[in-house]
């Protein structure tokens, strides 16, 4: 397929810059037989006692701050841990940098510039105790172009940007589908019967990024680590063994499943990178509804949702969803989509 049959155009007033309070306020178009008008809180009606609901636990890094090399100021956004210490990193303006220059944060905080790559990316190792920490101070949430802030970000972000669980720190962007839930949400659901589990996919930066050759099936899938216990597989697995569905929050939840899932059906404990690609004309083994927020055009995302649900029914759903004044992208309404039964 050509990735011009993802593509379409989205009004930019409908681009959400800061979510709607309560989380669990947003609007959510339900994308079945038939499409249906409906809230995050009705949620509780379509996940049904027996069915399982598995979540992203995953906690976003403020991995975007400010720095000095000399009088020139940078902006720094980390997007990938290296085995040997480093960062992998994009820089602006990065004509600046020049490999051996040090980026000054503030007097105990800085980056040396140990590599210089293509396209503003550097390879950075920092002078700091526990650059965790350091970030917490001087970092700020890395956003999404298309969610316009001044340079040191708001620190309202800080909590919005992240969802009530998270417990694992190492993303890069939010899984945004999560943003939705509150403590009274998840109450109710767990209330109604239906059981609520965690794993763990460390979102990247490369989540956001158009798919830019013709054809989709040479499109290079972005890596992210991700972890599933025993405990968590072995719960998914007896809710479909009992008839149960598996309803994932989200395409990163989607992906790790497919990805640690067997030919027989049966989800493994995993622990390790996935850069699987779902397509249209993929066969899905393991999850039988998803709940998303809406994405971009030509994103390796819209393409996921058009093979769960069907490229033709989620165009339609977009038009709808425009049409009716949907939020849309990271901090916009949310859609609940059935599985198109024969993918």
């Amino acid at each position: 397929m050509e990735t011009d049959s993802f593509d379409f155009k989205i009004p930019k007033r409908l681009i959400a810059q800061k979510p709607i309070t309560p989380r669990d306020s947003a609007r959510l178009l339900y994308v079945g037989n038939k499409l249906k008008d409906l809230n995050v809180q009705d949620l509780p009606k379509f996940i049904k006692k027996g069915d399982i609901l598995v979540l992203n636990d995953t906690k976003v890094i403020p991995a975007r701050f400010l720095g000095q090399r000399g009088e020139a100021s940078i902006e720094v956004t980390l997007h990938k841990s290296n085995d040997n210490g480093t960062w992998s990193a994009f820089a602006r303006p990065a004509r600046r940098l020049r490999e051996g220059n040090i980026i000054k944060i503030s007097s105990n905080f800085s980056a040396e510039v140990v590599k210089k790559l293509e396209g503003g990316e550097f390879i950075l190792q920092f002078t700091v105790a526990s650059l965790e920490r350091a970030l917490q101070k001087h970092g700020f949430m890395p956003l999404p172009p298309y969610i316009k802030r001044a340079k040191k970000g708001h620190s309202a972000d800080l909590e919005m940007y992240q969802t009530i669980y998270a417990r694992h720190m190492g993303a890069f962007a939010a899984p945004t589908a999560g943003l939705h839930f509150t403590k009274s949400l998840l109450t109710a659901i767990a209330t109604g019967g239906a059981k609520i589990v965690y794993l763990t996919l460390n979102v990247g930066a490369g989540t956001f990024l158009p798919v830019k050759v013709k054809h989709i099936a040479n499109h290079k899938m972005h890596a992210e680590w991700g972890q599933i216990t025993s405990k968590t597989a072995n719960d998914i697995n007896t809710v479909r063994k009992n008839g149960g569905k598996v309803i994932a929050c989200g395409t990163t939840v989607l992906r790790l499943l497919e990805s640690a899932t067997d030919e027989n059906g049966t989800l493994q404990p995993y622990e390790g990178e996935t850069n699987k690609f779902i397509r249209p004309g993929y066969q899905f083994r393991i999850v039988d509804r998803l709940m998303t927020n809406f994405h971009m055009p030509r994103t390796t995302l819209f393409m996921l949702v058009s093979a769960f649900s069907g490229l033709e029914k989620m165009k339609s759903a977009y038009t709808h969803a425009i049409k009716a004044g949907y939020r849309f992208y990271s901090y916009g309404d949310a859609c609940f989509l059935d599985r198109n039964l024969s993918s």
